[in-house]
């Protein structure tokens, strides 16, 4: 059969398209007609980032959300792809949606497959990832990484409950203090040494220390967090011990990058620094804080939990290896 992939216009009826879940669209959850509404009135849902799939009678079959900052210039994510349960060959229709996007795009944005901490025992769940998954892997999106999704939430207190447990004190084993962006560039390198990051073992093949440390700081000054947040963490007698960057989405806080060098792990000290960040965020007003680490980061996941944050669900990334 033949298909047509085009993108969305700005006529009213085709923005409703956009915004309306495909019938029957399967377990993956579609995002809420007002939520769409609402990135579409922010300027980061765009009609030439949205893309649909027609049979040659003008059906949909197929959509594909593409994300970006309201300032972005490109696309960053894929935020959601559906497909008709009619459709004999999702995987086939999907990619080649995909593809078209790319093309268009001139480059291959991610693909952030939200899902439930136990979607590997539903088994809807597994079919459903299995098709995007496959189809995201012939548009060029062939390297994944699952990561874990936190919050920490503000507690809030209940009738008859004990009083509820706000961020840790500090204890004074680390000292934070602002740095200039020399120090932090020195502390970016130093802690990406034997980092369980994937994303940054990845690019540790192909670039510098220095390279990529350039990179994480000018991602983060992209983000819509402020560069005063940015705090050294250091032992009583100077000695660095590793960096806090608190950060933030268009939507909430977040933890942003931590780390502690490599001559200092080991000690517990990761939980002084996302304390810190916390605290940092808590003291702003934040009631929820979000952060996300790699599936096989266990000490980091760990550190998440001992901080008070809980898993909110799972990440499944898709992107293309190295600068495609």
């Amino acid at each position: 059969m033949f298909f047509r992939f085009r993108t969305a216009t700005a006529d009213p009826a085709d923005l409703e398209l956009a915004v309306a879940a495909l019938p029957g669209g399967g377990p993956v959850p579609a995002l809420p007609a007002e939520k769409v509404r609402e990135e579409f009135a922010a300027h980061r849902f765009r009609p030439e980032w949205t893309w649909f799939a027609e049979d040659p009678d003008g059906q949909v079959l197929a959509r594909a959300l593409w994300w970006g900052r309201a300032d972005s210039e490109r696309p960053i994510a894929l935020d959601c792809l559906q497909v008709r349960p009619s459709v004999a060959d999702p995987a086939g229709l999907a990619a080649g949606l995909l593809a078209a996007g790319h093309e268009a795009f001139g480059t291959l944005p991610l693909y952030n497959l939200s899902l439930p901490a136990d979607w590997r025992a539903r088994q809807d769940l597994v079919e459903a990832v299995a098709w995007r998954r496959e189809a995201a892997h012939r548009a060029g999106l062939t390297r994944e990484i699952e990561r874990l999704r936190f919050e920490w939430t503000l507690p809030r207190l209940t009738p008859g409950a004990p009083p509820a447990a706000g961020p840790d004190a500090p204890t004074g084993r680390l000292v934070f203090r602002a740095g200039t962006d020399e120090e932090f560039l020195d502390a970016f390198v130093r802690v990406s040494a034997g980092s369980l990051d994937l994303a940054t073992q990845s690019e540790l093949r192909t670039k510098t220390p220095e390279q990529l440390a350039r990179e994480d700081m000018d991602f983060y000054l992209d983000c819509p967090g402020e560069r005063s947040w940015w705090r050294l963490a250091e032992l009583p007698d100077g000695t660095l011990a590793g960096l806090a960057v608190p950060s933030a989405t268009p939507y909430h806080r977040n933890v942003g990058y931590l780390g502690v060098v490599p001559e200092q792990r080991g000690q517990g000290l990761i939980d002084e620094v996302l304390a810190e960040i916390t605290r940092f965020h808590a003291a702003a007003g934040a009631d929820r804080i979000t952060a996300t680490t790699d599936t096989v980061n266990a000490p980091m996941a760990a550190a998440f939990v001992r901080g008070g944050y809980e898993v909110s669900e799972i990440r499944l990334v898709l992107e293309a290896p190295g600068d495609a």
